[in-house]
């Protein structure tokens, strides 16, 4: 199998994985805080991928020399990011946040395609702009209004292509589970800090029933998605990799009709005919010429 079909492969089962990310949420959100249930969350990751990392004898990797700039520019971007994006919720609605995060694609087709010399196929960028159309038309709200949350948000988008660059790079001298690993290590003093500066700490009785959504965020949205998203950026560009999470939305309105009963609205569901269509024309293979 070709390795830009094993990433595209990848991104399929990470799509599936992480549309599952806000529905978990939802339950452990309601029972310990939104924050807490992010940090006890990579708190689960970051055993996973250390008791990886132990196992398969790459405990060196985390201070391999090589690698160090790009794991610490990727735990830098990460951190700011996700910092601006917490921040930026305090000012601005959930679906602005999704509709304006999404802009990531945006700006990896600048930096990369535009302005670098990653090239796509005229096919897969009218793949990847279709499912941009598809992605906004249902995620984006009826009443978009842009206030200072949606700025902070704005610049959180404008950093991603440069998470995902970095871990690009680094993946190219240690493991996916050494990247996650070093990552949330260092995450962890600042979400926990976070969590005890803006909520309260949960007690036993609601920690112990949102163990299970806890535990499935850590280990499938935090732990498994996130070394199919490390190695596909391994085999595709970031391109491709940003257009191709816009399959999360569709994924996460089909889910959420069966769990909680969501009934998506009219442009929701003409919102998946370009992302399908989009999807289909991103991943074709390309002709070669001989």
């Amino acid at each position: 199998m070709q390795e830009e079909r094993k990433g595209e492969i990848y991104m399929l089962l990470l799509s599936l994985l992480e549309s599952w990310f806000p529905i978990f949420s939802l339950f452990s959100i309601a029972l310990i805080g939104a924050m807490f249930s992010f940090a006890f969350s990579v708190t689960i990751a970051t055993m996973i991928f250390m008791a990886l990392v132990i196992y398969q004898k790459k405990l060196p990797e985390l201070f391999q020399k090589d690698a160090r700039k790009d794991l610490l520019l990727t735990t830098f971007f990460i951190n700011l990011l996700f910092i601006l994006a917490f921040t930026g919720l305090q000012y601005t609605t959930a679906g602005n946040m999704a509709v304006i995060i999404f802009m990531q694609l945006f700006f990896a087709y600048l930096y990369f395609n535009v302005l670098g010399d990653h090239k796509l196929s005229t096919t897969h960028t009218v793949g990847a702009v279709i499912m941009a159309v598809g992605a906004l038309l249902v995620l984006v709200p009826d009443d978009l209004s842009l206030n200072k949350g949606d700025l902070i948000i704005f610049v959180a988008a404008a950093l991603a292509p440069f998470a995902n660059l970095y871990q690009k790079r680094a993946r190219s001298y240690v493991s996916s589970e050494t990247i996650l690993a070093f990552r949330n290590i260092v995450a962890l003093p600042v979400l926990f800090a976070i969590a005890f500066a803006v909520e309260p700490f949960p007690s036993t009785e609601k920690l112990l029933e949102a163990l299970p959504y806890v535990l499935a965020i850590g280990f499938l949205v935090l732990g498994l998605s996130k070394v199919l998203y490390i190695e596909a950026l391994h085999r595709i560009s970031i391109t491709k990799v940003s257009a191709m999470l816009a399959l999360i939305p569709l994924f996460t309105l089909i889910f959420a009709y069966f769990t909680l009963h969501e009934i998506p609205n009219l442009r929701q569901m003409f919102g998946i005919i370009p992302i399908l269509i989009g999807g289909y024309l991103i991943t074709k293979p390309e002709k070669r010429s001989f």
